[in-house]
């Protein structure tokens, strides 16, 4: 067992608090504690019964206290990181036998060293992942960003059950699971809560599709997460994990490519991360910086250019800690991104390949800001964190919007949205017995919309659309060992909701013949939650679960004016099984079935105007069943693979709405996915090592959205990609290719709602290469 986290000094002393129980345990909370890193090789040591650990001390004499308190002996292995071995017997004398003839010599065994117990920081309560009841998937970040650095695209390549649309990078919605609602980003708040760390990357907007540049991880936990998410989790939680600032050390790397495209431009990618001690052991800052160019592939013969579609990405992020004593830090961070697209990525259905018959420039700009402040600490053995950000995003997108046969029409839609929230939270990690966790938040976030349409060089305004939200929230969770093997889990959410708005560029006789509409409301909701979970062996575990969700309503764009839209609310059942853990031992699978009861569904559709709008569609329901799954072929080789099956229908269409649904499934899924991948790793001589990752996704066929504007199908694709490194941990160089079959396909079936006249399609990029270098000092 092992668990890790920055080393501090070890003669540094510290207060330290772990409870009687087994050693692993104990040393994994050890650890946590001190920021060491503590290796246990032997299983039958890991087991062993410790008595608890209290008091100040240094990091050696905790851990050679728990080493006797084992029976091991603590060996240093570096700068903060002690391996505990049997302690062998103590000697006693032995009166010489009679000499007899010299026995072979035995083989000998060496103990297989368990690999680092998984701690899903995710669930805000440090649990570890064998105590945690439901389906979780960690993406390292070396996987992340070996090659070269991504967004979240990385994610959905890596993990089956996240798949997106596919507008461009900075207008995208992600999904978990089953869980989506619509193709559009609109008023309604997403179905997936992203999360930089412990704040809300966006209330109610586009996924900002950060650089995954510099992460530790990347966490998915499958939803509904209700409990201790609230709003917008009703699929589930995307967590962004960025390494912190290291007290200790000075360390720089960076990365820099050159792209070539297939029937497209080139493009390139540059990023830089270093870390600066200030004071040490006290203070150190963390700054990482990236720039992406990611060539066009898009033709448009109407007006004679070629690859369009062009996206510029710049971004940053700083950190800031601050050690407040031995148990107490301070966390600054600032993150920004500007994105500029050139024009949109969709194509003509049948038209010739990667051209799109449009005379209207469609592209995108989308900015993202950030910051943080969060306080750490302890309260003798009981954790506590508080949170505060600030959040400013806009997102301006232009359409086209040409009647068949008329001169050109351009749409313009700007978005700006300002959220400020603040989470405060205490909690004390599962022990042998008991642990609990309680906390209040609260959100205000005000998103305002507003949309122009005319001529190409001169738009009037049209009906907008402003929402105002202040949410306040109180939850907890306890968990109980019912026996050693044996985890029960209860917690429960409230929230209570201020909605308010108005509309936007409308005639003040409207706003004030309906200003009913608009008027202040409220919302309240309590979400309860529950779970047992049963360590059948200490490799296989199974659970069941039951969780709930919700999103709140609000106000969408309806013809001159608006119309309010109801809070939605979702639950779940779901049983699951484990064996081993992801990426570590010879095999290991996962697998689970879930039910899930979805009332009021908010989704967005298009309105007999043309236009983007959002309702209560009805109810319905959704079946899915995951099974993912690795094993080691060779010492070299390892496999994973991942199939997922969703099953939705509206059961009961809301009134009104029976005339535009026609749909027999929630949009955006589709009902098959699955992921092939392997890892290859082998020493070259020397420091020099080869590493070699891949993978492949077939994503099935789904429906574009609601409604019969949006009925167009879309997926039955696959997608796939090779990286190769060969380099030193200092040095490297990368070859990459993507889309190894050079597939057009159909990602996304929607690139301008106005498609009158003309079927769309959205390809995928083509076969990409790519040539890198890394370094690290």
């Amino acid at each position: 067992m092992i668990a890790a986290s920055p080393a501090q000094a070890t003669a540094t002393t510290m207060r330290v608090d772990t409870p009687a129980g087994r050693a692993g345990d104990a040393a994994a909370i050890l650890a946590r504690q001190l920021g060491v890193s503590i290796v246990i090789p032997d299983p039958r040591v890991a087991n062993r019964r410790v008595a608890a650990i209290r008091g100040r001390m240094s990091a050696r004499e905790a851990v050679e206290r728990l080493a006797r308190a084992a029976g091991a002996t603590a060996i240093a292995a570096g700068p903060g990181g002690w391996r505990l071995v049997d302690a062998p017997p103590p000697r006693r004398e032995i009166r010489p036998a009679p000499a007899r003839p010299a026995a072979p010599p035995q083989p000998v065994v060496l103990p297989e060293i368990e690999q680092p117990e998984i701690i899903v920081t995710a669930s805000k309560r440090d649990s570890l992942l064998a105590d945690y009841a439901g389906q979780v998937a960690r993406v390292d970040g070396s996987d992340l960003a070996f090659g070269s650095v991504g967004g979240s695209d990385r994610i959905v390549s890596q993990v089956a059950t996240v798949t997106s649309t596919h507008l461009g990078s900075g207008r995208d919605k992600l999904f978990i699971r089953g869980i989506a609602d619509s193709s559009f980003t609109g008023p309604t708040q997403a179905t997936v809560g992203m999360y930089l760390g412990d704040l809300r990357l966006n209330y109610n907007a586009a996924d900002p599709d950060l650089r995954l540049s510099d992460m530790a991880s990347v966490e998915v936990l499958e939803g509904p997460q209700g409990t201790l998410y609230g709003a917008g989790s009703v699929g589930g939680i995307i967590r962004l994990i960025p390494n912190p600032p290291d007290l200790g050390s000075t360390v720089v790397t960076g990365t820099l490519g050159g792209t070539a495209t297939q029937h497209g431009a080139p493009g390139g990618d540059i990023s830089l991360t270093a870390n600066l001690p200030l004071q040490r052991d006290r203070a150190a800052l963390r700054v990482t910086f990236g720039a992406e160019r990611q060539g066009g592939y898009i033709d448009k013969p109407l007006i004679g250019r070629d690859d369009v579609n062009r996206t510029d990405i710049v971004g940053g992020r700083a950190m800031l800690r601050v050690a407040l004593g031995d148990v107490w830090t301070l966390d600054l961070l600032g993150v920004g991104q500007r994105t500029r697209g050139a024009d949109s990525q969709y194509a003509d259905r049948d038209g010739p390949p990667l051209t799109r018959s449009s005379s209207v420039g469609e592209g995108f700009s989308a900015d993202y800001g950030q910051a943080q402040l969060v306080l750490s600490g302890q309260l003798g053995s009981v954790r506590l964190r508080s949170s505060t950000g600030l959040v400013g995003q806009s997102l301006e997108e232009r359409y086209d919007a040409t009647l068949l046969d008329g001169a050109p029409r351009l749409f313009r839609q700007n978005r700006h949205t300002r959220m400020i929230a603040n989470e405060t939270r205490l909690w004390q990690p599962l022990d042998t017995r008991f642990g609990w966790l309680a906390g209040v938040s609260y959100t205000h976030n005000e998103s305002r919309l507003t949309r122009k349409l005319g001529s190409v060089f001169l738009q009037s305004p049209t009906t907008g659309v402003e929402n105002v939200i202040d949410e306040f929230t109180a939850y907890g969770e306890a968990s109980v060992r019912l026996n050693p093997a044996v985890v029960a889990t209860v917690g429960g959410r409230w929230t209570r909701s201020l909605l308010g708005g108005s509309g936007e560029d409308v005639l003040a006789a409207i706003a004030l013949a309906r200003a009913d509409i608009t008027a202040q409301r409220t919302e309240t909701a309590f979400l309860p939650s529950a779970s047992l979970l049963a360590r059948l062996d200490p490799d296989l575990s199974v659970y069941i679960r039951y969780q709930q969700g919700f999103r709140p309503g609000g106000l969408a764009v309806e013809g001159e004016f608006v119309r309010r839209y109801r809070n939605d609310r979702i639950a779940t059942l779901e049983f699951g099984v484990r064996h081993g853990r992801a990426g570590a031992g010879p095999f290991d699978i996962a697998a689970s079935i879930s039910y899930t009861d979805w009332r009021d569904i908010q989704a967005d559709f298009v309105d007999g105007q043309g236009f983007p709008s959002t309702a209560n569609v009805g109810d319905g329901h959704i079946w899915t069943g995951t099974l993912s799954g690795g094993v080691a072929l060779t010492p070299s080789l390892r496999l994973d693979a991942g199939l997922i099956y969703n099953h939705s229908r509206v059961d009961q269409p809301a009134a009104g709405m029976l005339p535009m649904l026609r749909i027999d499934e929630v949009p955006n899924i589709a009902r098959i996915v699955g992921r092939f991948g392997f890892d290859y790793r082998r020493p070259l001589g020397g420091d020099l090592n080869l590493e070699a990752k891949g993978w492949a996704r077939y994503v099935g066929p789904s429906r574009l959205g609601i409604g019969p504007e949006l009925g167009a199908r879309q997926g039955n694709y696959l997608d796939s990609g090779v990286t190769v490194r060969v380099g030193s941990a200092r040095l490297g160089v990368s070859a990459s290719v993507t889309n190894l079959t050079d597939t057009i396909g159909n990602r996304f079936a929607l690139g301008t709602p106005f498609s009158i006249g003309r079927d769309q399609i959205t390809p995928l990029r083509p076969r990409s290469f790519r040539l890198g270098i890394d370094a690290g000092f």
